[in-house]
């Protein structure tokens, strides 16, 4: 009979050892390797061939993956990573990977250690974050979806069960957001059939943190007009500059107006497990739903995002669905509803749990808290050097772990062109942004590896080529 498996095994073995080590290596040496490196047009074009309909040696495969794949990757395990909010991953993580692809478990539903694990990965979350005990969630690709799925949730709220059948009908709902909320949240209100006109963005002051008279008077607007509020979105940790939205103020208004408050805390919800910035987070505890990322500050390896819903019986009001090939039982491997598929929208779920709750054991929440305050202490080392240079300015106040900066002698052309020159010489990788309708470097400094040294390296690089113009 045909399989996929080896006849012998010792080849196979023998070149998994290989890989482990290879992969354990890479991790050890990132520093000795460029933080990113463009592909070239040749390798790039290898991947345009056609489908392959005879084997190729499983050997050959895997050198083509050491010369054509992995030195072409976004470059965030690198300590000098600074671009984007992503999580520099750990080793735990990725030997989870391994286990978790031998176990191949479906986790949309059933009876098995992979709907255990993940339960325990939803309590462990809802502690870390001050929601109570009987808070419920699901494990999803990252916040996008976690957004999603908590709109849908207030959706059900504001409308009933009437809505899984009929839609929205000629409800004219209406939700509100900073105007510096990620893209996903007018893409959530467009996928959900509401569409994006119905978000309210409103303005953020100077502090870029929601401005609270004006959303007020925003939702007394709306009520005047007929519009039904139905969800009030704080943002912990903006895209931009990471600033915390009043979440004690957004609760008490959600409260008020009887809408659901839902916090996207991409990454800065995980702030909570540092006492310091804790504080800074009051009112988180109120929500009605939490998006958050494990794959940012928690260091674990893309993708593991996770949406939390204080009551979850709204969330299997949303989603649960009753068909004959997919019902629960009392006894058996069909048992053990209410399952993931019934909490969020995917039935094939991978046992993206693994990684998360080995990460957590393995390093305890303890030393994640160290790593947000570690993180934050380097950017405001960034800050203080900006501060203390005649040719640097800040573009916006530093809340957290995001610096937004820019050279006083270049143009917008100018900074965008040092900070690509920065990316395709493989020693930094920042990106840019729009801060008061100007462009700014934005140093994102999440990775768990990055150290003071490299601060001070990336500084002066930055300075060097101003220098230049």
């Amino acid at each position: 009979m045909p399989t996929l498996d080896p006849t012998d095994w010792s080849n196979l073995r023998t070149l998994g050892h290989q890989m482990m080590d290879d992969m354990i290596d890479h991790l050890a040496n990132l520093r000795h390797i460029p933080v990113w490196q463009k592909m070239p047009d040749p390798i790039r074009d290898s991947f345009k061939k056609p489908l392959p309909t005879t084997p190729t040696d499983p050997t050959t495969l895997y050198q083509s993956f050491t010369e054509t794949i992995q030195p072409y990757v976004t470059g965030n395990t690198h300590p000098r990573f600074m671009g984007w909010v992503h999580g520099g991953g750990n080793p735990i993580s990725m030997l989870a990977e391994l286990l978790a692809g031998a176990m191949n478990a479906n986790c949309g539903g059933r009876d098995h250690s992979g709907i255990a694990v993940e339960r325990q990965v939803i309590a462990w979350a809802a502690e870390m974050l001050g929601m109570p005990p009987s808070t419920g969630g699901v494990l999803l690709t990252g916040s996008s979806m976690a957004n999603f799925v908590a709109l849908l949730c207030a959706r059900r709220q504001a409308l009933g069960a009437d809505v899984r059948q009929h839609g929205i009908a000629t409800a004219q709902l209406t939700a509100y957001a900073a105007a510096s909320a990620h893209r996903c949240i007018p893409g959530a209100m467009d996928m959900a059939g509401i569409g994006s006109n119905a978000l309210r963005l409103i303005p953020t002051g100077a502090d870029h943190r929601i401005d609270i008279a004006k959303l007020q008077a925003a939702i007394s607007e709306d009520i005047v007009a007929g519009k039904q509020p139905f969800l009030i979105i704080g943002t912990a940790g903006s895209v931009d500059v990471g600033a915390i939205d009043d979440l004690t103020a957004l609760a008490d208004i959600a409260a008020t107006t009887k809408t659901w408050f839902h916090v996207d805390g991409a990454f800065g919800a995980l702030a909570a497990l540092s006492p310091r910035i804790k504080p800074r987070l009051a009112g988180l505890e109120r929500a009605d739903s939490i998006a958050f990322d494990f794959h940012k500050w928690a260091q674990v390896t893309y993708d593991a995002g996770c949406v939390l819903i204080r009551d979850p019986g709204i969330a299997l009001a949303t989603f649960a669905q009753k068909t004959s090939y997919l019902a629960g039982a009392k006894r058996g491997l069909a048992g053990g509803e209410p399952w993931p598929c019934d909490l969020g929208p995917d039935l094939s779920r991978g046992f993206r749990a693994l990684k998360i709750w080995m990460t957590l054991s393995a390093y305890g929440s303890d030393a994640l808290s160290t790593i947000v305050d570690q993180t934050c202490a380097l950017a405001r080392h960034l800050e203080y050097i900006i501060n203390n240079s005649n040719s640097l300015e800040l573009a916006a106040p530093v809340g957290l772990n995001i610096v937004c900066f820019r050279p006083h002698n270049l143009s917008d052309a100018q900074i965008e062109s040092l900070v690509a020159d920065l990316q395709e010489s493989g020693e930094f990788a920042p990106s840019t942004t729009i801060i008061d309708g100007r462009l700014a470097i934005r140093a994102a400094i999440v990775n768990h590896r990055t150290t003071q040294a490299d601060i001070d390296a990336f500084a002066a690089a930055v300075l060097e080529r101003a220098k230049a113009g």
